[in-house]
């Protein structure tokens, strides 16, 4: 590595940061984030960032307003640090479900946050399974989008089942179930839904064949988990063996660890890109995996000006 890099955590998840940054051997730059009393952040950067190449590391999850104000800071602290390259590697992207106009007279919330990012001087951004892909183009600056694919396909690969079936959760994520059967030769399934409201959706039915075989529904995020344990319980009724889950981001928010406790679903795994709370880390269905070697790899090859195209599959 060229010695003119420089990592920098947040506060939104620092096990991710310090493990990118064990897989890289670097330093993490020290930085106080500290916060007057009516809840203003402030950020002091602690070493000269002059000419660097800079990697701030900051999912926007929850608590998700501080974390992007956090983030946004750290930015513009940089720029006006000097720092010649900042780069904004943002494993879990906020907002990015509001993407369009779903209904009259609402935001597209996503732009908005990927011009605040732009404007507070970012120069390139990292990110990892966005919800939706054209949230690449709402920036106007270079993004590098990976999958954790890898991660989990690995994951899966060591269970060594011939009887997968691979579930999407709706029509919106059929190309990335495709993607996992593709790589691992099992068939795919469809849960048909109807979503009633924002966290509320309903499944109805199953596209595909299910019975006698191991289910694993493939998805970008686990929030309330609402959709995830109906389509289980679909599924188990129209005879599946087991049900398994495989998602990037474990937002779990609300009721989620509950219904997935309760749920017919054996497992579910996530990555790190959101530090999962005490109970979640202690559930006995949830499994992490880490996606920071595949985080840190592209941190590497972007800096070393190397193609990153092999990682985005």
């Amino acid at each position: 590595m060229r010695n003119d890099i420089m990592l920098i955590g947040g506060n939104s998840n620092p096990l991710l940061a310090k493990e990118i940054s064990e897989y890289l051997g670097q330093q993490l730059s020290l930085t106080q984030v500290r916060r007057f009393s009516d809840g203003e952040i402030l950020v002091e950067l602690a070493e000269n960032m002059r000419g660097r190449d800079i990697y701030v590391i900051q999912s926007t999850c929850a608590p998700v307003n501080d974390n992007l104000m956090e983030l946004l800071l750290i930015i513009d602290a940089l720029k006006r640090a000097s720092a010649t390259c900042i780069n904004a590697v943002i494993p879990y992207y906020g907002y990015a479900r509001q993407d369009r106009k779903a209904a009259p007279r609402v935001p597209i919330s996503a732009k908005l946050v990927a011009d605040l990012i732009t404007k507070a001087g970012a120069s390139r951004v990292l990110g990892m399974d966005l919800h939706a892909g054209q949230i690449q183009g709402f920036f106007d600056i270079p993004v590098d989008h990976l999958y954790a694919a890898p991660v989990l396909l690995d994951y899966l690969r060591k269970q060594n089942r011939e009887d997968l079936v691979l579930v999407s959760p709706d029509a919106g994520g059929v190309e990335r179930t495709r993607y996992f059967a593709r790589h691992l030769g099992a068939p795919i399934a469809i849960v048909d839904k109807r979503r009633e409201a924002p966290n509320v959706a309903k499944a109805m039915n199953i596209v595909g064949e299910v019975k006698g075989k191991v289910a694993v529904i493939i998805d970008d995020m686990v929030d309330t988990a609402g959709t995830l344990t109906q389509a289980a319980q679909v599924i188990m009724n129209l005879g599946a063996l087991e049900v398994q889950a495989c998602a990037t981001h474990a937002v779990l928010s609300g009721p989620a660890l509950e219904r997935i406790e309760n749920s017919v679903l054996t497992s579910v795994v996530v990555t790190n890109t959101i530090p999962l709370n005490e109970k979640a880390a202690a559930s006995s269905k949830i499994r992490v995996m880490s996606v920071a070697p595949l985080l840190g790899e592209a941190i590497r090859r972007i800096h070393q000006q190397d193609s990153v195209s092999s990682l985005f599959v």
